[in-house]
């Protein structure tokens, strides 16, 4: 019987080690040698510290910064671990909210923050990206029309002219793929780092 089952333990050994260990070590290896930045993680810095990843976005609250697309990622509650609680681009627990078309709470949602965005910029319509989740609820990025909306708040905050906005979004503006896939999107963590410096100037 030993003589059996000495073939399948030696294959699953040598599969794991395989699988397991050569495999994913080798493709790491390939990766950090010809993308490094991306094989580790797309690290963005600032003064030589770490702010964040060009591929999971941030929550931004104050109007003299661009605002990304809203999350609706969740935590479990610290005061009853039965229940959960907004945490906007929790990377632990990625997804969208599962809110139907038919559901009051999104309605009502979508209602409140397209109301306050027209009181913002009540010239221009509302782009969807901002007022609807992504299927990850981390997405960093939103499409230049998102961007070039909300110039007016924040040159105004900020006071600065309309134009050297509209013009630092277009800079930060990433076109498709191979001029192909995808759409032309805005890293919103970059396009705030990038309006901090210009703001220091």
């Amino acid at each position: 019987m030993l003589r059996e089952i000495r073939p399948a333990i030696v294959l699953l050994l040598v599969l794991t080690a395989i699988t397991g260990l050569a495999y994913p070590l080798a493709m790491t290896g390939i990766a950090g040698a010809i993308f490094p930045a991306k094989a580790q993680g797309s690290l963005i810095e600032k003064d030589g510290k770490v702010v964040g990843s060009a591929l999971i976005g941030q929550e931004f609250k104050d109007d003299k910064y661009f605002h990304g697309r809203p999350s609706a990622t969740l935590a479990p509650d610290p005061n009853d671990s039965t229940k959960t609680v907004s945490a906007p681009y929790n990377a632990a627990n990625s997804g969208g909210s599962n809110l139907g078309p038919t559901s009051k709470a999104l309605a009502d949602r979508l209602k409140e923050d397209v109301d306050k965005l027209r009181s913002e910029n009540p010239k221009a319509p509302v782009p969807v990206d901002l007022v609807t989740t992504s299927a990850s609820g981390l997405d960093p990025d939103i499409s230049p029309e998102a961007a070039q909306f909300q110039v007016p708040r924040v040159a105004k905050v900020r006071n600065m002219p309309e134009d050297a906005l509209k013009a630092l979004v277009a800079a930060n503006t990433e076109g498709r793929l191979l001029g192909l896939l995808g759409e032309p999107r805005v890293n919103v963590l970059a396009l705030n780092l990038a309006l901090d410096r210009a703001s220091a100037k």
